[in-house]
C-alpha cells in the first residue's frame, strides 16, 4: 500500500493550485480514536480480524496543507470526542485550521465533550457546534504522579537511585512517597507555562479576555448552555441537525470526502488465499523510494534497543539512497536507555555527513533521550505545549534481598573478580561501588552535553551546565534558551526542509517506518540490511514486560481510569528500563491533562 503523499507546492504552484477533484469538496476528519506518530501495530494472530491501517498526525497535517492550497476545497469538518491527542499535536493542527480561515475556507467541528482539547481546536473553527446535553469538562490543567515507595518496602524491595543533575526526578516515585522540592518546582513553572498557552489560545480564538477565559475555567462545570452564553462555542445542535446544516449551506453538488488525501484506512482486503500471497509479496515499502523524496522518519515511546532498531533502519536506508533529499526526524519520546539513545545518535549523525539537511520536529515530548537524538539536527521545531529538556542522567539497583527473605530463598554465590558482583540484586551498593557507578554516569553525562553543544553551538544561550541538571521546559520556554530553533509543528519542519533544497519540482514525502495494519504486519518482511555485516541482536521480550501487557489489559487497572493507567504503564517500563540499562537518559513523568 502506497504512503505517498504529494508534496509541499512551490510558490509559483500555489498561485493556482490545482485540485484533486473536479466539483466543490469538503473534507472531513473524524478523530474518534487516538492519533498516533508512528502509526506501528502491534502483531498477532488474535488481532487479524483488524486489517485498518493507523490514522497518524503526518496524515491528517499532510491532508490539511493539501486542502489549503485545493481551490475546490470549500471547507472541513472535524467530528472530534475521545481523540485523546497531545497538546502538540492539537496546536499545530488548530495552527493549520487557522490557515484554512485565512484562505476564506469554513472550518466545522462538532463534539459530544467540551474539553482542553475540542475547546482549542475549535477556537480555530468558525462554526464551533456542541451536542445540547453534551459533557463540559473545561476544568483547567490537572497533573498527577503516582509514588511506588511504600509498596515496594511492603514487598521487601530497596531502590537505590543516582541522579546526575538536581532537577533529573525520573527514579523519585520508587524511593520517595512525594515529589523533591526540585521535582515540584520543575513541575509547577511547566504547568504555568502551558497553563498560559491554553488561555491565551482560548482567548484570541473566541475573542474573549484572558481573564474571562480564566473565569470560565475557575466554575467548574458548566452546561451547554452556559458554555454558549459564555461564547465557548457558536451553536447547539445534535449530530442529525448539524449535518443537515452543513449540506444546505453548500448544496446538493458538494462532494463529502472522508478520505480527502488521506491513505487508505481500510487496509488491504483479503478475500482468500491468493490475496494473502500478494500481501507478502508487496509487503517491502522500499519499492516507493525511488523518485526524489523527503524522509519522515517516527521515534516514538520509550528509547530501547527494540525501539530505536526499525529507526536506525530507516536512517541508514535514507542515508544510503540518493533519491533521498532530505531527512525530518519526528520525536515524541520521554528517553530511555543512554546505550540505545547514542545508537540511534550515531545513525543521524551519518545522515547528516552526507550534507543533506537534516531536521528533528518534537512531538509532545522529546525529552532527555529524546533531546539527545534530536540535538545533531540542523534545525529543531517544537510546538509551544511541547515538552523537551531534561539534560541529566539516572542510574537505579533494585535490590530484593529483604523480599528473597521473606519468600525463604536463600543464596550462594562465587565470584572471581573484585567487582564482579557489581550488580547482584541481593544486597545495596557499597560506597566504593557507588561511586564506580556515578563516574560512569558523569562520563555519560558529559557525553551528552558534548552531543549537545556539538550539534547546537552557540545557539545556546548562556551556560549549558545552568540548562541542564535534568530541568525540562516547555517549547515555549525552549526556544528562549536556545533549545529549539523554531515554534512550528511536523508540517512546519517538512515546509522549511523542502525551501532548503531549492527545487523547482514537487518532491515526494513520505513516512517510515510504514504505517501497517495488524495483517500487513503480520506479513511484512523484515528490513534486511544488506550493508552490515554485523548486526545488533534482537532483544529478548523480558519477564517485566510481559507482566506490563497483562497488567494493562486487566479490568482492575482498566477501572482506574487511562491516566492512572498510563502512569502504572510508565512505572512498568522505567521498571523494564532500569532492569536492563545501567544508566538511563529518561525524562521524569509529568502527567497533564
Amino acid at each position: 500500500m502506497s504512503r505517498f503523499i504529494p508534496s509541499i507546492l512551490t510558490a509559483s504552484a500555489l498561485m493556482a493550485a490545482t485540485s484533486l477533484y473536479a466539483e466543490p469538496t469538503v473534507a472531513v476528519y473524524d478523530l474518534d480514536s487516538p492519533i498516533s506518530e508512528s502509526g506501528q501495530t502491534s502483531t498477532s494472530l488474535f488481532n487479524l480480524s483488524d486489517a485498518s491501517r493507523p490514522l497518524t498526525h503526518f496524515d491528517i497535517t499532510e491532508s490539511l496543507e493539501a486542502a489549503i492550497n485545493d481551490n475546490e476545497i470549500k471547507g472541513v469538518v472535524f467530528d472530534v470526542d475521545d481523540s485523546s491527542m497531545s497538546l502538540a499535536q492539537v496546536q499545530e493542527i488548530r495552527c493549520l485550521l487557522l490557515k484554512l480561515r485565512e484562505q476564506e475556507k469554513d472550518v466545522w467541528l462538532y463534539t459530544e465533550y467540551l474539553t482542553p482539547t475540542t475547546a482549542l481546536l475549535g477556537s480555530a473553527a468558525n462554526h464551533m457546534t456542541l451536542m445540547p446535553e453534551g459533557n463540559v469538562m473545561l476544568t483547567g490543567l490537572y497533573g498527577e504522579s503516582m509514588y511506588f515507595k511504600n509498596l515496594l518496602d511492603k514487598v521487601g524491595v530497596k531502590v537505590e537511585v543516582i541522579h546526575i543533575g538536581d532537577f533529573k526526578s525520573a527514579g523519585e516515585t520508587f524511593y520517595r512517597t512525594g515529589p523533591s522540592e526540585y521535582a515540584e518546582k520543575q513541575q509547577a513553572a511547566l504547568l504555568d507555562s502551558l497553563y498560559e498557552q491554553i488561555i491565551n489560545q482560548l482567548a484570541e480564538g473566541r475573542k474573549l479576555s484572558k481573564e474571562k477565559v480564566k473565569d470560565i475555567i475557575n466554575k467548574g462545570v458548566i452546561s451547554p448552555k452556559e458554555a454558549l452564553e459564555l461564547k465557548l462555542v457558536d451553536h447547539l445542535e445534535y449530530r442529525t441537525d448539524f449535518i443537515k446544516k452543513v449540506r444546505a449551506h453548500y448544496g446538493k453538488e458538494t462532494k463529502f470526502d472522508r478520505t480527502y488525501s488521506l491513505p487508505d484506512p481500510n487496509g488491504p482486503e483479503i478475500k482468500g488465499f491468493f490475496d494473502l500471497v500478494k500481501l507478502m509479496l508487496n509487503s517491502d515499502g522500499d519499492a516507493k523510494a525511488t523518485s526524489p523524496y523527503i524522509a519522515v522518519v517516527v521515534l516514538e515511546g520509550n528509547i530501547t534497543d527494540e525501539s530505536v532498531a526499525p529507526v536506525r533502519k530507516e536512517i541508514l536506508a535514507a542515508t544510503r539512497n540518493d533519491n533521498c533529499k532530505g531527512l525530518v526526524l519526528r520525536v515524541n519520546s520521554p528517553g530511555g536507555s543512554a546505550l540505545a539513545s547514542d545508537v540511534l545518535w550515531e545513525a543521524t549523525d551519518e545522515f547528516k555527513a552526507t550534507g543533506r539537511p537534516f531536521v528533528v520536529s518534537m512531538g509532545a515530548v522529546a525529552a532527555s533521550g529524546g533531546y539527545y537524538v534530536s540535538a545533531g539536527a540542523d534545525k529543531i521545531f517544537a510546538e509551544p505545549g511541547t515538552i523537551t529538556g531534561s539534560i541529566g542522567v539516572v542510574g537505579m539497583k533494585f535490590v530484593f534481598g529483604d523480599a528473597m527473605d521473606k519468600l525463604g530463598i536463600t543464596v550462594h554465590a562465587s565470584k572471581r573478580g573484585k567487582h564482579a558482583d557489581l550488580m547482584n540484586i541481593t544486597r545495596a551498593y557499597t560506597p566504593e561501588e557507588t561511586e564506580l557507578i556515578r563516574k560512569s554516569m558523569l562520563d555519560v553525562y558529559g557525553t551528552f552535553k558534548k552531543r549537545i553543544m556539538d550539534g547546537r553551538g552557540d545557539r545556546i544561550k548562556g551556560e549549558l551546565e545552568k540548562l541542564a541538571g535534568g530541568r525540562v521546559y516547555s517549547g515555549k520556554d525552549a526556544i528562549a534558551i536556545g533549545l529549539v530553533d523554531e515554534l512550528g509543528g511536523l508540517n512546519d519542519a517538512i515546509n522549511h526542509l523542502y525551501d532548503s533544497l531549492h527545487s523547482e519540482n514537487e518532491i515526494d514525502v513520505l513516512l517510515f517506518p510504514e504505517p501497517k495494519s495488524p495483517m500487513e504486519g503480520l506479513f511484512a518482511k523484515p528490513k534486511e540490511d544488506k550493508h552490515e555485516f554485523i548486526q545488533a541482536a534482537h532483544p529478548q521480550h523480558s519477564m517485566v514486560e510481559q507482566l506490563r501487557k497483562e497488567l494493562l489489559q486487566s479490568q482492575a487497572v482498566g477501572l482506574l481510569g487511562p491516566d492512572k493507567a498510563k502512569q502504572i504503564e510508565s512505572f512498568l517500563n522505567k521498571l523494564e528500563a532500569y532492569q536492563s540499562q545501567r544508566v538511563l537518559l529518561i525524562a521524569p513523568s509529568l502527567p497533564m491533562n
